[in-house]
């Protein structure tokens, strides 16, 4: 039978991916709700849905979060220490309406709680963090910056010729496809890092072989409590993505979705567990910045910008911080 600490850090891993939910459920639907394409009662529903099915799809993401951060088997304490820091990180952002990562609060607490575990830094496996953290942390949202700006290059191209009334009622439409696929987008990549964790302690605890994939009944809780915290609805951050970045018109909430899924399907292709709030921010930048620079909010976006700059050191830290108190108590 499992004990007790399995049982209080699988129910805390469901508690981050129920508050990933809420806290990023902004992602998906803030442009839809703020160009007025969907209410945003049906936009979370629809968001929770999709975000349901694309957690059930890849195990990739997962399988470096299990596998691919570090090279020690941790105890169940360290990896509930992990998962509280990067809960805590979470609800301070989701206070202050900072869309920052969740992902990577979460790779920056297990690191610290690691290297406090171990005493060294020897254990942390730094070629497949930068590999799979770092350079995605980069290069993901200039992904979706520079998707955001040449896709909405070309829209402008397509349709010079449209009248404004019939541009904006086609993109109406369009953006509720868009919609979908980001919410499946998010799903398929953020869902997984929660799996990686349980799957992490099942191995530690000798449940299930070295190497081995995410159980079925894993995947299932974890993308049904991705779904519950996405119908919880994250409005706060919702006001800053949607409408802090830079005014938006139903054309580019279509492109800045687009880009958005885009740029998250190929990380999680490429098994890079990434921020789906930074891609789209940025290629809500992006698509804005294709109609003038001086549509964008830069100053907004430089202190987004600098709480990405912060989140893994800070997460470090903070996972550092509650694993001492967790293993001396």
């Amino acid at each position: 039978m499992p004990n007790a600490l399995l049982i209080g850090v699988v129910l805390t891993a469901l508690v981050f991916e129920f508050i990933n939910g809420f806290h990023d459920t902004a992602n998906a639907i803030a442009t839809t709700v703020y160009t007025r394409a969907l209410t945003p009662r049906v936009a979370i529903l629809a968001s929770a849905a999709m975000n349901f099915l694309g957690a059930l799809t890849h195990e990739g993401v997962a399988m470096t979060i299990a596998h691919g951060l570090v090279n020690v088997s941790l105890d169940l304490s360290v990896i509930l220490a992990a998962l509280i820091g990067a809960i805590m990180w979470d609800l301070l952002t989701w206070w202050l309406s900072i869309p920052s990562s969740s992902s990577h609060a979460l790779i920056g607490s297990l690191i610290g709680a690691t290297i406090i575990y171990t005493g060294t830094t020897e254990h942390v496996m730094w070629d497949g963090v930068l590999e799979k953290v770092v350079i995605p942390l980069f290069t993901s949202p200039l992904i979706g910056l520079v998707l955001g700006f040449f896709l909405m290059k070309v829209v402008f191209e397509l349709f010079a010729n449209w009248t404004c009334h019939h541009t904006t009622t086609l993109f109406h439409q369009l953006q509720i496809v868009s919609s979908l696929f980001m919410a499946f987008s998010h799903g398929s990549n953020d869902a997984q890092k929660t799996m990686g964790i349980i799957t992490m302690a099942l191995i530690g605890v000798g449940m299930l072989p070295g190497g081995a994939g995410v159980p079925l009944w894993a995947k299932v809780f974890c993308a049904t409590t991705m779904a519950l915290g996405t119908a919880i609805g994250g409005r706060r951050i919702m006001k800053t993505v949607g409408s802090g970045v830079t005014r938006l018109e139903p054309v580019m909430g279509f492109v800045s979705q687009t880009s958005s899924a885009i740029a998250i399907q190929v990380m999680t292709a490429l098994a890079a567990p990434v921020s789906t709030t930074q891609v789209v921010t940025t290629a809500v930048m992006g698509s804005g910045a294709a109609k003038g620079f001086k549509k964008v909010h830069w100053g907004l976006a430089k202190s987004i910008v600098r709480a990405w700059f912060v989140t893994l050191p800070a997460t470090m830290l903070l996972g550092a911080a509650v694993a001492f108190i967790v293993l001396h108590a």
